[in-house]
């Protein structure tokens, strides 16, 4: 058996100086790179001080251009994306074993935060994972192999997803279908679907992003001044 990927990619240290109290695992897009989500962090990190935010380069190279990453391929003429997630949920899995276990954290106090591709990760390891995680945010993304989630899926964290009504990557449908999905097993996602806005992110969906964390964290929200 061949020896898993390791993921690397950048980090941001928990804003308070402190130890990392939660720890919050970006996967980006299809031929992005890590250094895309980690501008996240400034922002997550006004209500989450503690957190330690960690945003891997997925396992390949973008096989469609000569710079960026991806966790599966989408050359493939069957655009098998249940497979392709399936093939990297061990890499990374074993990427969020090991952060936790450098931090000291466990899956409570980890959470997923996805965009496009990222979010089918995001979602098809979360909801597999054999302890619950605190929750699992994804943009611009959907849930591949619903069908499976039944005899597959293991826990039930919160789920929040935001896609934009203009996206023209990934159909806004996804939205609906990953959201009606969920709710069949027993997950009731938080979810919002934002007016013209294409395949990326608005500050109504960070901030959305901002308070779900905070929330799954327990993490009260700082209070304006």
């Amino acid at each position: 058996m061949s020896a898993i990927v390791e993921l690397h990619g950048p980090t941001q240290e928990p804003a308070s100086g402190g130890p990392a109290k939660q720890l919050v695992i970006f996967c980006h897009g299809l031929g992005s790179d890590g250094n895309d989500l980690i501008g996240l962090a400034p922002y997550f990190a006004r209500v989450l001080p503690d957190a330690k935010f960690v945003s891997p380069n997925a396992p390949d190279q973008f096989d469609m251009a000569p710079f960026g990453y991806q966790w599966f391929s989408l050359s493939n003429p069957n655009d098998d994306r249940l497979s392709g997630a399936q093939a990297a949920a061990p890499i990374l899995n074993n990427y969020m074993d090991q952060q936790m276990a450098a931090h000291g954290l466990s899956e409570a106090e980890t959470a997923l935060v996805g965009f496009s591709q990222g979010t089918m990760m995001a979602l098809h390891v979360g909801l597999r994972r054999e302890k619950q995680l605190a929750g699992i945010a994804g943009y611009s993304g959907r849930l591949v192999g619903p069908e499976l989630l039944q005899t597959e899926m293991k826990t039930k964290p919160p789920v929040m997803l935001v896609h934009g009504e203009a996206d023209e990557v990934v159909p806004p449908s996804s939205l609906k279908d990953a959201v009606s999905a969920l709710a069949g097993v027993g997950i009731d996602a938080m979810w919002e679907m934002r007016p013209d806005l294409g395949h990326g992110l608005d500050d109504r969906g960070i901030t959305m992003g901002m308070e779900f964390l905070a929330t799954c964290f327990s993490v009260p929200l700082p209070q304006p001044k």
